[in-house]
């Protein structure tokens, strides 16, 4: 049973269990309105693949989902595939308008590579892509709503992953030139981009597991060589922006890295979180923001370590030389940052063998799981740890000197319906999770719901639904509807201000009249 169709006095249980079996003891008592800085900003985030649908319309050619979803559909959980999604190809307007009604300072969607250059490369630009994109971007300035652009969202054109993706060197070229295109394109008009999201996942899932496209499957190899090569693509599309456009163009440029974090119920495994939050997200990062750049030096401890005794030649961890170090560090404007939980760890002898040999399950060596009663509502995709990230902020305050946060994802998956009580729950206790921090020192500028309405979610197809607004897929229409959380998250933005007891008007009238 959902925690919003409980009777009232069920619900303030539940709440006050949560409050005190979950929520670190530097929340409780915070039941009074929360101010946010006066600069602080607002925003919500989609992808192209996941909202635009006319995956073969206009010239767009095929990406690496399209070919996933269309040959192998049993990869998806419901077999469903992204060819109408949320049809935002046709339906902007209406997402701009969605937009005014939460009163956004931002919107982060993604550029479609197979969209905007059919072939691949840039000897041939789609103009109708270059146009839809124009239009989105046009109608949000003209109400004041600030594009911010990821060039990268996971839909590889399927050309390029036919010669190898991300595992292919020349793959920094191929990104690095489209990126280039996009800058020459929508620069004049975008000021915030993000070079690549969630690498972590592009690695690690796509190339060492079989979790996403394309799913190769060749872990503790395939997964290390791309993130090279990621690493080094993404540096190159920040030092062309840096040194042609930004002197013009006066924008901003950074990545964006998931990062759960891994933490520990028992002192022994200390060491095994910090390795494990290093294998996990800080391989994108360290090299990045750290002092010295390069992947972390216990990462590279163990994965050499590891080569040695499985008989490799040389690490399978690819060494970065001196040269492309440099070439990497400091390449962000902004830590930009996907977080949506946490996890215990813990390394003891039931851990050996248990792992594929290689891959990076077994490089690290810890196993993972969830503490009790951290999942609310029905959906497991995402679970409720708000002190996992304070702890996390905090530690990137620490470990990186502060760097200016930017979060880019944040958000709670449920089943459907506008009774969205646990995700409103997800975003207060995550959101005043961020005050505390901010509180504390660290400089985190923006915030971003994920995602802004349903959408297509990967290999969980249309079971788990992220959006402030649902989306009736079963419509021609494919009508928007606003939950709770949405008239949540519109006073938040409006108010500048955190109330743990506001109860929108207007939700309840929706709610009244049969939704």
């Amino acid at each position: 049973m959902r925690a919003v169709e409980m009777c009232s006095h069920t619900r303030l249980l539940l709440f006050v269990i949560l409050n005190v079996v979950l929520v670190d003891s530097k929340y409780q008592n915070r039941r009074s309105t929360r101010k946010f800085p006066v600069v602080f900003r607002f925003g919500t985030a989609t992808a192209a693949y996941q909202v635009e649908g006319g995956w073969n319309e206009d010239g767009k050619t095929e990406s690496i989902w399209d070919y996933l979803t269309h040959t192998n559909p049993r990869a998806i959980r419901d077999g469903s595939n992204g060819d109408t999604a949320a049809n935002s190809y046709y339906l902007y307007k209406r997402d701009v308008e969605m937009m005014r009604e939460l009163g956004l300072d931002y919107y982060r969607f993604s550029l479609s590579w197979p969209r905007i250059l059919p072939t691949a490369f840039p000897d041939k630009i789609n103009e109708a892509g270059v146009e839809y994109y124009n239009n989105l971007i046009d109608e949000m300035l003209k109400y004041n709503i600030e594009p911010v652009v990821t060039i990268y969202h996971w839909d590889l054109p399927q050309k390029l992953q036919k010669m190898g993706g991300w595992s292919n060197p020349y793959i920094i070229d191929w990104y690095s030139d489209f990126a280039r295109v996009c800058f020459k394109l929508f620069g004049h008009k975008v000021k915030k981009w993000i070079t690549i999201n969630e690498p972590a996942q592009i690695c690690d899932f796509g190339y060492g597991r079989d979790l996403l496209a394309p799913m190769l499957q060749i872990p503790g190899v395939a997964d290390y060589i791309c993130a090279r090569n990621l690493l080094l693509a993404h540096a190159k599309a920040y030092h062309i922006y840096d040194k042609e456009f930004r002197p013009k163009q006066n924008g901003a440029i950074f990545i964006s890295l998931s990062a759960q974090f891994y933490s520990y119920e028992f002192d022994k495994y200390k060491e095994a979180a910090l390795e494990a939050n290093d294998f996990n997200w800080a391989i994108y990062s360290y090299p990045i923001f750290s002092k010295t750049g390069d992947f972390p030096p216990s990462m590279k401890k163990r994965v050499a370590r590891k080569s040695a005794e499985q008989g490799f030649f040389r690490t399978r961890l690819p060494e970065l030389n001196p040269e492309e170090i440099a070439f990497i560090k400091g390449t962000s404007d902004y830590f930009g940052l996907n977080h949506y939980f946490s996890y215990y760890v813990y390394r003891n002898d039931s851990v050996n063998g248990t792992f594929e040999s290689p891959s990076t399950d077994d490089d690290l060596g810890v196993a993972t799981y969830f503490g009790d009663r951290w999942q609310i509502g029905e959906s497991n995709a995402t679970m409720f740890v708000p002190k996992g990230f304070y702890y996390l902020l905090t530690k990137i305050r620490n470990d990186y000197n502060n760097p200016p946060v930017f979060v880019t994802e944040n958000g709670f998956s449920t089943r459907g319906g506008l009774r969205d009580d646990d995700r409103v729950t997800y975003y207060r206790y995550y959101i005043s999770a961020m005050l505390d921090a901010i509180a504390e020192g660290s400089d985190i500028r923006a915030y971003t719901a994920w995602s802004m309405m349903d959408n297509f979610e990967w290999t969980a197809g249309y079971t788990e639904r992220f959006g402030l607004y649902e989306v009736d897929f079963s419509s021609p229409n494919r009508t928007r509807t606003p939950r709770k959380s949405a008239f949540i998250y519109k006073q938040i933005v409006r108010t500048r201000e955190l109330d743990w007891y506001y109860e929108p008007e207007s939700y309840v009238m929706t709610i009244d009249k049969g939704h």
